[in-house]
């Protein structure tokens, strides 16, 4: 069964700037309640995933409204990449109505969350005392897609806007202070 999850964002934009970046998981970080259960994500949940899977990056999940960018088995114009935080990406938005208004979005703080759908190979339940659920996801099968969105169930994740070739070492190191104060 295909799930999608919704993560917080952080949203910093430069002017000009058509390069969207963010973490749409983050490792080991309790979701906002899903429906009676929390949900973590362990770092060996992505293992060897990036490279068997077709990752689009979609506007709230909507493949019908075109795609923003696409990994293809590892490779294409979604960049993505891993690191002790959890799975980053990163495109540049294309010159289409849906990149322009994904943009504008972000810069206006319309849209501030990221997502991603998925299929699991393997998790835990475990039943808190509050009678509640934390479901540990340990595999995935399966990735879909990475997304903005405006809603989110993780509240640790970042997306911003960037221009790479304007960006000073201060911009860079505030940029990666606030991601870390956020993840906190």
């Amino acid at each position: 069964m295909k799930e999608l999850r919704s993560c917080n964002s952080i949203v910093q934009s430069l002017p000009d700037s058509r390069w969207v970046e963010g973490y749409a998981i983050v490792f080991n970080k309790e979701s906002r309640d899903l429906g009676g259960f929390y949900e973590i994500i362990t770092p060996e949940a992505v293992n060897g995933i990036l490279e068997k899977s077709d990752i689009l990056c979609l506007l709230n999940h909507n493949e019908d409204r075109g795609v923003l960018a696409r990994s293809k088995y590892g490779s294409g114009s979604l960049e993505l990449s891993l690191d002790e935080t959890g799975l980053k990406y990163r495109f540049e938005a294309p010159n289409t109505a849906l990149g322009n208004e994904l943009l504008e979005g972000l810069k206006r703080g319309d849209i501030t969350t990221s997502s991603f759908a998925f299929t699991t190979e393997s998790d835990e339940w475990e039943k808190r005392s509050d009678g509640k659920y934390l479901r540990k996801i340990n595999k995935f099968k399966e990735l879909f897609d990475v997304s903005p969105v405006y809603q989110e169930a993780y509240p640790d994740t970042s997306v911003a806007v960037r221009m790479m070739s304007s960006i000073t070492k201060e911009n860079l190191e505030s940029y990666y202070q606030t991601l870390k104060n956020k993840l906190i």
